[in-house]
């Protein structure tokens, strides 16, 4: 692969995790639900109205 293939692929697996991202935002908020993440090595829990 070339370095531009690099590049192109990359650009197109970081859309997918931004895109992955706000349909689970999305999901989560639709069914009133909670999201649990990693902030600076803590365990975070999330409701859907701290989303919006």
């Amino acid at each position: 692969m070339s370095e531009v293939e690099i590049e192109q692929m990359q650009e197109k697996i970081d859309a997918g995790i931004l895109l992955t991202q706000q349909r689970l935002i999305e999901k989560c908020k639709k069914e009133d639900g909670e999201l649990v993440v990693m902030r600076d090595g803590e365990v975070m829990h999330i409701t859907a109205q701290d989303l919006e």
